[in-house]
């Protein structure tokens, strides 16, 4: 069992990589190729593309996962086909209804009584046509998780991100703008669909057998069944509506207040701001299940070292990064976006932005740690809180300040959220805060950003800096004897897997090993 909740784990990684690389392709692409104001139409459209994607699928592919994993530990084949079956049915009435509600009542209104942006009618009907597909793919990959088949849901998503690139790239280039960029999110569903059933079709019925008698599910018991499924569901889906109110809340407030193309910006800093939490939320996919096995068993050393490990190693990478792009926000815009030297406007948003990512990166790990101890309830209280807190400072902040107001009021947002998550995982968690660890890492990454200071804010600065700074980073955090020996044997032990770049690693180790207290 471990191995295969390791092996899963690992897929899921990488699924999680794949889906957040194709999205930045995806992004990048068509700020490119539509212009800001486009963009700023699109980047209003995909914030409703994943709240009624939320909506249609209602917390249920968690559900399904639960339910089928633990009616194949006990044999009930029935029960666990039947868990899917209902499940879709849920789902695509709901996709359904989402669906048509979003094209002929939700997006008119949107586009004409809020937004009052014509160029948005479209794009927000099309939003309507994804929905169905959606739910199916939702349902398939909740039945692909329950029997740890997540190299499933690894292909659904890579078709799903390569159908959409391709699709949208080609329907903007022939002229459709910002719609036919989500049609083309609307063709990467539908492919991805049809692989979901193809698999589940084909190789399922290994994991998932059907039963050797005949058994008629009657209307009492399936209600009883969705009832179950619904119940669990809940929670989740306002959990994950919450989480996206965070990221999506400043672009519902600047689309009343701003023009498209200011939007458009906002929403080309905005996949930048967000790469530091590929690492954050990598860590905290791994700190759920090790947090929930050592708090099980009352392993109160274990959980220390790895509530520890979690904040030191995120915040390690997370804290420089988000200093780093901060500091070089106008370079790294002009050379993401070199065929449209305007995004550079977006520049200071991406500024103070990325600065909350760190804020929200740290409830990440926290929120995880939480969840895996046993008390999901608590994130989501804090989320909402959060999302609230967020539309109140946006409400003020944005018609002021613009973008920069809209950044600024999430950033502080994140930072109300961090501070109630963090204490409770130390006090639930009983480890003390890493007070040490935690100077030594800012004071570092300060330095750092001191240096950065005396190089130009250009292109070749940046690249001085991507050489330079993580080798000043680094010795101040070996001079202030920030790693112990279980840093150097983790690394070490993974640094195997790199072919080449082994030797190289454990030059910079061995150089680090002076300096550890033996």
């Amino acid at each position: 069992m471990s191995s295969k909740l390791a092996r899963g784990s690992f897929l899921i990684l990488i699924g999680n990589i794949v889906f957040r690389i194709g999205g930045y392709i995806y992004r990048f692409l068509m700020a490119s190729l539509l212009g800001p104001a486009s963009y700023g139409i699109l980047t209003i459209t995909l914030q409703f593309q994943g709240i009624f994607q939320v909506l249609s699928a209602a917390g249920l592919p968690p559900a399904i996962a639960k339910y089928i994993s633990e009616y194949t530990a006990l044999d009930e084949e029935v029960l666990a086909r039947q868990t899917i079956y209902t499940s879709l049915k849920i789902m695509i009435f709901l996709g359904i209804f989402f669906g048509l509600a979003m094209f002929f009542f939700v997006a008119p209104w949107l586009t004409f009584n809020y937004f009052n942006k014509p160029d948005l009618l479209i794009p927000m009907q099309f939003v309507g046509l994804i929905t169905p597909f959606s739910v199916i793919v939702g349902a398939f990959r909740g039945s692909f998780q329950g029997v740890y088949k997540m190299e499933y849901i690894l292909a659904t998503r890579t078709v799903e991100q390569i159908f959409m690139i391709i699709f949208a790239t080609i329907l903007v280039l022939i002229g459709l703008s910002a719609a036919g960029a989500v049609l083309g999110s609307v063709l990467g569903f539908a492919a991805s669909a049809v692989l979901s059933v193809f698999l589940f079709l084909k190789y399922m019925g290994k994991y998932i057998p059907q039963p050797k008698e005949e058994h008629k599910f009657h209307m009492k018991d399936e209600l009883k069944l969705a009832k179950s499924l619904v119940t669990f569901a809940i929670p989740v889906t306002i959990t994950a509506l919450a989480e996206m109110g965070i990221y999506s809340i400043c672009t519902f407030v600047m689309g009343k207040f701003l023009a498209s193309n200011l939007i458009g910006y906002f929403g080309a800093a905005d996949p930048i701001a967000r790469l530091p939490l590929v690492i954050s939320i990598s860590v905290a996919t791994t700190i759920l299940p090790a947090s929930s096995a050592a708090f099980s068993t009352k392993n109160q050393n274990l959980l220390n070292k790895y509530v520890l490990s979690a904040f030191k190693y995120g915040m390690i990478f997370v804290i420089p990064l988000c200093i780093g792009i901060a500091m070089f926000s106008a370079p790294i815009m002009s050379l993401v976006y070199f065929t449209r030297v305007e995004y550079v406007l977006g520049a200071t948003a991406l500024s103070i932005l990325v600065i909350g990512m760190t804020f929200y990166s740290m409830f990440a790990i926290s929120s995880s740690i939480v969840q895996g101890i046993g008390n999901p309830r608590i994130p989501m209280y804090i989320l909402l809180f959060g999302a609230a807190i967020t539309v109140i400072l946006n409400w003020i902040m944005v018609p002021l300040y613009g973008i920069e107001g809209g950044a600024l009021a999430t950033s502080i947002a994140c930072f109300i959220m961090m501070v109630p998550m963090l204490y409770m995982t130390f006090k639930l968690t009983k480890v003390k805060f890493p007070y040490k660890t935690f100077t030594k890492i800012i004071m570092a990454s300060l330095i750092m950003g001191l240096v950065i200071l005396l190089i130009p804010q250009n292109s070749y600065g940046l690249l001085m800096s991507i050489i330079l700074c993580p080798i000043i980073y680094l010795t101040i955090l070996t001079l202030t004897k920030t790693f112990d020996e279980s840093d150097i044997s983790a690394i070490r032990r993974f640094s195997k897997k790199l072919g080449p770049l082994n030797k190289v690693i454990n030059k910079i180790l061995n150089f680090v090993e002076k300096y550890i207290d033996k």
